[in-house]
């Protein structure tokens, strides 16, 4: 299953994959990849989202990595927080 992404969500998640130790990248790319799409199909769109690409990296990355995760973002201008998650 491959659907569309908004540029800038695409854009955002290739630059968040960069981050990740190289030999974790591909397997993060597969799942994170196809909880976005999951997740925006389950919410009637077409295309993924930011929310869903940002949604889908908290469900599919570990808790204990959250915290980098989230240093990651925020140096992306990635703002989760209007998503849910806190800081």
């Amino acid at each position: 299953m491959t659907m569309a992404w908004e540029k800038d969500a695409r854009e955002k998640f290739e630059l968040m994959l960069e981050k990740i130790p190289a030999v974790l990248r591909s397997i993060a790319q597969k799942k994170v990849s196809q909880k976005a799409e999951k997740l925006a199909l389950e919410n009637g769109r077409r295309e993924v989202q930011e929310k869903d690409m940002v949604d889908a990296f908290f469900s599919e990355t570990p808790f204990g990595f959250h915290g980098p995760m989230k240093t990651d973002m925020e140096s992306l201008d990635i703002d989760y927080t209007q998503y849910g998650y806190t800081r």
